[in-house]
C-alpha cells in the first residue's frame, strides 16, 4: 500500500471531481463506483453555478464539461400571473469559463469521468461498497462481491445514502426529509406561453423561476429547444419506494391555477418524470473519522431550492485535494478541510432547507465572493485552521 494512496467511494460528481484534484495534488487515486456505467440519473438535469465552474477550472476540467449542455447568463423571475418581477445577469455572465450551465446529471458524470480516465485515474464500475474497515496503518474497503481494496486514505462521496457514513464515520446520522418532493423533466419543441398571453420566443440564455401559489417552478431551453423543467412542492414525503420516474400529472392541477408558463410546459411533457424528496443532513454531522472523510452530499446533502448541490460538491474537490497537499497527516489535513468548508455549505443547508419549507423566499448570495475565489486558487495555500499547530 503506497503511503499517498487514496480510495474514492463514489464516481458521481463529487467522487470523480475529488479524483481530479487529488490526482493534481500528487496523489495515487483509485475510483470505485457500484453502477455499472455513467446512466445513474441520466434523466435528472443540474445546473451548475458560477461557484462550481470555477472550481472546475482549478481542477484543469472546463473544457470537458463546456463540451455538453449549454450556458446560462440571465436570470428571470415571474410572479403567479406570469408578470415578469426580474430580469438581470445569471453569475459571472461577462466570462465564458465561468458562466452558470444546464446539463443532465448523467452527462457531468460521463464528462468528469472520462477526464479522469484519460489523466491516468483508475476508476472501477460495477463495485457496490459494503463496509470499511478504519485502521491505524490504512483503511479497507469491503465489496459485495468478496473483493477489497486497501488505501492510506478512503474518501466517501458516495452521495445521500452513504455506505461509508453508516460503517465508518457516523452510523446513527440519516438524512431528513426538507419538505417538498420535486419534480424534473423535459418538454420538446413548446413555445412557452403563459395560459392568457400569446407565445413567447424562448430565450436560450435564460433560466426562468416562476414563483406560482402552488409549486415552484423554474425553466431553462436548450439552443436545440428542448426546455429542462422543475417543480418543487410542498407536502408529505412520498412513500419509501414512491420517488422515482412517474407521470407529471399530479403536478398539473396546481400549475393550472396560475397564468403562467408552467402549466403549458408540463402539459406538453411527452415522457416520464423523474420525482424525489427533498432531503438534506442534519447540521454538525461528523465527516471523518481516522484515515476516513466524507464529502458531497454524504457529508452535507441539501434540499435543491439553491440549487448549488453540484457546485458545493465540486468545491469540495478543491479545497480537499489543497488541504492534503499542503498538509499530507490526514488528521490535520481533514481538520483544515472541516474549518474551511463547514460554514459554507451548513449555511446553504439551512438557507435552502427554509426556502422548502416556506420559511424564507430568497436565497442568501453565497455564490463566489473573494473568500471562496482565495480559497479554490490552486497557487494559493490553503490557510490553516485555529490551533493546528499548537
Amino acid at each position: 500500500m503506497a503511503a499517498r494512496s487514496v480510495l474514492v467511494a463514489g464516481g458521481g460528481i463529487a467522487g470523480t471531481a475529488a479524483a481530479l484534484g487529488l490526482h493534481k495534488a500528487g496523489y495515487d487515486v483509485t475510483v470505485v463506483e457500484a453502477h455499472p456505467d455513467t446512466a445513474e440519473d441520466i434523466g435528472a438535469f443540474l445546473t451548475l453555478a458560477s461557484n462550481g465552474m470555477r472550481a472546475l477550472a482549478e481542477l484543469d476540467a472546463t473544457d470537458a464539461v463546456t463540451a455538453v449542455g449549454f450556458p446560462l447568463t440571465v436570470l428571470r423571475l415571474l410572479d403567479d400571473r406570469g408578470t415578469e418581477m426580474a430580469h438581470g445577469p445569471l453569475g459571472a455572465a461577462d466570462d465564458p469559463a465561468l458562466r452558470y450551465r444546464c446539463l443532465l446529471r448523467g452527462e457531468l458524470n460521463a464528462a468528469l469521468q472520462a477526464e479522469a480516465v484519460r489523466r491516468g485515474i483508475l476508476l472501477r464500475h460495477g463495485a457496490r461498497l459494503t463496509s470499511v474497515t478504519d485502521a491505524p496503518d490504512g483503511v479497507t474497503a469491503h465489496f459485495a462481491d468478496g473483493t477489497t481494496l486497501t488505501a492510506a486514505l478512503l474518501v466517501g462521496a458516495d452521495g445521500l445514502n452513504s455506505t461509508v457514513r453508516r460503517t465508518a464515520v457516523a452510523p446513527r446520522t440519516q438524512p431528513r426529509y426538507a419538505g417538498q418532493h420535486v419534480y424534473y423533466g423535459y418538454t420538446d419543441g413548446h413555445t412557452h406561453a403563459a395560459t392568457d398571453g400569446p407565445p413567447t420566443p424562448p430565450d436560450t440564455r435564460a433560466i426562468t423561476m416562476v414563483r406560482g401559489s402552488g409549486a415552484a417552478f423554474g425553466y431553462a431551453v436548450s439552443p436545440a429547444g428542448r426546455t429542462y423543467w422543475f417543480a418543487r412542492v410542498a407536502g408529505d414525503p412520498l412513500p419509501v419506494g414512491g420517488p422515482g420516474h412517474r407521470t407529471a400529472r399530479a403536478l398539473l392541477p396546481l400549475l393550472r391555477k396560475d397564468p403562467t408558463p408552467a402549466a403549458g410546459i408540463v402539459e406538453a411533457c411527452a415522457g416520464p418524470v423523474m420525482v424525489t424528496n427533498a432531503t438534506e443532513m442534519p447540521l454538525g454531522t461528523p465527516w471523518h473519522t481516522g484515515r476516513v472523510l466524507l464529502i458531497g452530499d454524504a457529508a452535507h446533502a441539501a434540499s435543491p431550492a439553491t440549487g448549488q448541490g453540484a457546485s458545493m460538491a465540486l468545491e469540495d474537490a478543491v479545497v480537499l485535494a489543497k488541504a492534503l497537499r499542503d498538509s499530507p497527516d490526514p488528521h490535520t489535513a481533514f481538520a483544515r478541510y472541516e474549518h474551511h468548508r463547514r460554514p459554507r455549505v451548513e449555511h446553504n443547508i439551512t438557507v435552502s432547507g427554509a426556502l422548502s419549507r416556506g420559511t424564507r423566499t430568497t436565497p442568501a448570495d453565497r455564490g463566489d465572493d473573494d473568500t471562496l475565489t482565495a480559497q479554490l486558487a490552486w497557487d494559493t495555500p490553503l490557510p490553516a485552521a485555529p490551533g493546528e499547530h499548537a
